[in-house]
């Protein structure tokens, strides 16, 4: 399972919003609870493709984001992005480059009225659903 506070949901929703029809994506941190995972802090980054179908991370946010959670005694869980136009589940380009099956990949759709947010745990082809909480 992975937990997130509504307030990091919110924050995801209102850049992911902002930047349509652009991807957004950034990094989610925290901690481990047993096997759970608990979202402590949602990283904002700048998707440097600038592209409707794909992102790529801007690598100097990135390692920032690391910096700040190494000094906040945090671990990188993952990373999260929109798909502005299609379903929150992994596309086959995520899948390819997927390549920590330790992460959960958080998938925003925009594509309806109802936003949808799913996780995911992704290992090569497949793709599993991981149980997400928003409290």
């Amino acid at each position: 399972m992975i937990k997130m506070r509504r307030s990091d949901y919110e924050t995801i929703l209102a850049h992911a919003k902002k930047e349509a029809p652009v991807e957004a994506c950034g990094l989610i941190a925290g901690r481990f609870d047993g096997d759970d995972k608990i979202i402590e802090k949602v990283y904002i980054l700048t998707n440097t493709d600038h592209a409707e179908e794909h992102f790529t991370l801007d690598p100097r946010e990135q390692l920032a984001a690391v910096k700040d959670m190494r000094a906040n005694g945090l671990e990188q869980l993952g990373n999260w992005h929109s798909h502005p136009v299609s379903p929150s589940r992994p596309s086959d380009e995520d899948k390819r480059l997927a390549y920590d099956s330790t992460a959960s990949y958080m998938i925003l759709s925009l594509m309806n009225d109802d936003p949808v947010l799913n996780s995911f745990h992704i290992e090569g082809d497949t793709a599993v659903k991981e149980e997400l909480v928003i409290e």
